[in-house]
């Protein structure tokens, strides 16, 4: 299953400028002849990766994007301005197809590469370039070229910035649809959520980001237990991982018993999931005699940064947002 960012645009391509039907006229100067220049040519539409964009966000706001014109020639064989690009940054990643077709344009790679979506119109000739020995003073030039105008479908296909992990009831779904717009069900029985939930958070400053709640795992997942071994594929396309614990399950004499059966799982599965960069939360710290357990957690794991938050009451959630988005721009 993928999170899928769409938009859909209109991008025009600038048209050419006209060529200057001109002859120069100047006191003293017999058959000055003709000297219109030509028109500049229009701006072209490019696509360009931008590695730090992560969503299609800007563009469900900006319906039509067009490149500049070109500016008409002039007298004395000046030649027209040619019309300035426009540039739209992207995602890696993005599908870019023709909105009334369907049919693809360009799959942009996870590269900083560069595509002309659409190209300028040529500027047109000025009178100067017809003249000839047998046509001395022509009066014609040639009109600019339109720009082309299209209808695109951006398309984003990824599963999410940031996965959600966990044992069933850590209280990652209360967590997704406190931070974010999605409403997954939420129950007090495991396995409540068995298809992952996508949310979009907008953090107070930086760029959205899309947060994955995925369906709780337990011991043997890499060998398919439970919801257990497709959902340990998915979060191997997240960026980051939050490992949510419920602090209310920690057990005073083994206080990293939950932590290390999700990560033995995450190791079993994959190394490279295991080296992911993860985020330790301790969830429901508004439960009541929570503190010691909290402080037992955190002397066991003394190398690592511990959060603590509540869901339910919103206690931590808004330092949480702020630590995944420094987290996300600089990764």
């Amino acid at each position: 299953m993928k999170f899928v960012d769409e938009a859909i645009i209109t991008v025009k391509s600038g048209n050419g400028g006209h060529g200057c039907t001109s002859f120069r006229r100047e006191r003293y100067i017999e058959r000055g002849g003709p000297d219109g220049g030509d028109g500049g040519d229009g701006g072209n539409v490019i696509l360009k990766i931008d590695r730090s964009k992560r969503t299609l966000y800007d563009y469900r706001r900006q319906k039509l994007l067009r490149a500049r014109n070109g500016e008409s020639g002039q007298g004395r064989q000046r030649h027209g301005k040619n019309g300035s690009d426009c540039t739209l940054l992207l995602p890696p990643g993005t599908i870019v197809s023709n909105a009334d077709t369907n049919e693809i344009i360009v799959d942009l790679p996870d590269t900083e590469a560069e595509y002309i979506i659409a190209r300028g119109g040529m500027g047109g000739r000025g009178n100067k370039r017809f003249a000839t020995s047998t046509n001395r003073a022509p009066r014609y030039s040639q009109p600019g070229i339109l720009g082309i105008e299209l209808k695109l479908k951006l398309e984003l296909k990824l599963l999410a910035d940031v996965g959600l992990v966990g044992l069933p009831n850590a209280g990652k779904s209360t967590l997704i649809s406190s931070i974010s717009s999605a409403r997954p069900k939420i129950a007090d029985y495991p396995f409540t959520t068995v298809t992952p939930i996508l949310g979009m958070v907008e953090p107070p400053f930086g760029e959205p980001f899309a947060v994955a709640d995925i369906p709780g795992l337990i011991e043997g997942a890499h060998e398919g237990t439970g919801l257990g071994i497709s959902f340990l594929k998915h979060i191997e396309r997240t960026g980051i991982l939050v490992h949510l614990i419920d602090v209310s399950q920690i057990e005073p004499d083994s206080p990293l018993k939950c932590f290390n059966l999700i990560n033995n799982e995450l190791s079993k599965y994959s190394r490279a999931l295991a080296e992911k960069m993860q985020i330790v939360v301790l969830n429901k710290i508004d439960l009541p005699g929570t503190q010691k357990k909290v402080d037992a957690f955190k002397h066991a794991l003394k190398d690592i940064q511990v959060l603590t938050l509540s869901a339910a009451t919103g206690k931590g959630v808004k330092e949480f947002i702020k630590l995944l988005s420094s987290k996300l721009t600089k990764s």
